[in-house]
């Protein structure tokens, strides 16, 4: 991507009109998708920029620009896990998603924590004088990925930091960072488009029903891109297809059609799923799936409210689960047959009357 998102212009300017911040480390916080990985990836192209236009955006045309391009900047240093090295294209954020290199087991395996090693190797980068004696930035995305020894780790290079050093933290779950992390960072929350600026953006990207996307994506512009386009754009219209008739369910083929898809993308799935059923059944609205209106009115009448209430929490843990190395299959075997036991039950009782 060649320029910022048109919703994180005003940020943009307040952040790099004197390219002075407050302190030597900035967490860039906000929902999923809505551009904020590649904001700091902007903004450090920028700062090592030998030559940046009057906006304070990196030129593209010199010696640094194209390092940083090429991923060989000598003063730039990204920290993230292994499950997101193993695909370059970040998987959340970026509108380039497809597979360029990696085989499904290596990304299975991969790691999806940042480690304690990961965070020492910055030592000899923090300390060391950089190149040409300009700014070093250290990226680490999601900030949230690292565990209590790397945080612990980070902790200790954030409180004394060199001259010209800066730490881009990047965070969908800024609670979950250690609070002396996020004391000693300026804190930045990103801006959300709104729904009328998404839907305008989505259909300069041709994408062919924006707001119904937009709604399935939770209103995140860049998910919803994904959605439409992305690698899990194929799985997403299965899941639709058999999570909305539940009588043709077959739990243990859409677990293996869908093993090669993020589990906390699937168990999102379900979860906005579940939350207009009990919408619909409560309020006769829904939030999400706009274009499965007529499936969620007809199963939102045979559901037990209490039952499909009580499997919607439980998906919580489940979601907590799945960043967890486990055997994503038999995850989402157990996850599709609770699913359609739930339904079976709710079907089950309303017959009886």
């Amino acid at each position: 991507m060649a320029d910022i998102f048109i919703w994180q212009q005003e940020i943009w300017q307040k952040l790099t009109q004197n390219r002075e911040f407050r302190g030597h480390a900035l967490l860039l916080k906000g929902k999923k998708g809505i551009g904020k990985y590649e904001f700091a990836r902007q903004l450090a192209k920028s700062l090592l920029c030998t030559a940046p236009t009057t906006m304070h955006k990196a030129c593209g045309e010199c010696l640094s620009c194209g390092w940083f391009e090429q991923s060989s900047h000598p003063n730039f240093y990204p920290v993230m896990p292994e499950a997101l090295t193993v695909n370059p294209g970040e998987s959340s954020e970026k509108e380039e998603t497809e597979e360029k290199s990696g085989s499904a087991t290596t990304k299975k395996t991969a790691s999806q924590q940042i480690g304690v090693d990961q965070i020492r190797k910055l030592t000899n980068f923090v300390y060391m004088t950089g190149h040409q004696n300009g700014y070093k930035v250290i990226l680490i995305y999601p900030a949230e990925a690292m565990n209590t020894a790397s945080a612990n780790a980070l902790l200790k290079k954030l409180e004394e930091p060199p001259e010209n050093v800066l730490f881009i933290l990047v965070t969908h779950q800024a609670q979950r960072l250690l609070p002396t992390i996020r004391s000693r960072c300026q804190q930045i929350a990103m801006p959300v488009p709104d729904i009328e600026t998404s839907v305008a953006w989505l259909k300069q990207q041709a994408v062919s029903d924006p707001e119904a996307c937009l709604a399935a994506a939770s209103y995140s512009p860049l998910q919803a891109l994904l959605l439409d386009k992305g690698e899990h754009a194929t799985h997403y219209e299965q899941f639709i297809q058999q999570i909305g008739h539940p009588n043709q369910l077959d739990p243990l083929s859409l677990a293996a059609a869908l093993q090669q898809t993020s589990l906390s993308v699937v168990v999102n799935w379900l979860q906005k799923w579940c939350y207009d059923l009990v919408s619909y059944r409560t309020t006769g609205k829904i939030r999400y799936y706009l274009n499965q209106l007529t499936p969620i009115k007809t199963l939102s009448g045979q559901i037990d409210l209490l039952e499909c209430i009580t499997f919607a929490r439980a998906l919580n843990a489940k979601q907590q689960l799945s960043h967890h190395p486990l055997n994503p299959r038999l995850f989402l075997e157990e996850l599709f047959i609770g699913y359609a036991a739930m339904m079976h039950k709710g079907t089950s009782k309303n017959s009886k009357f």
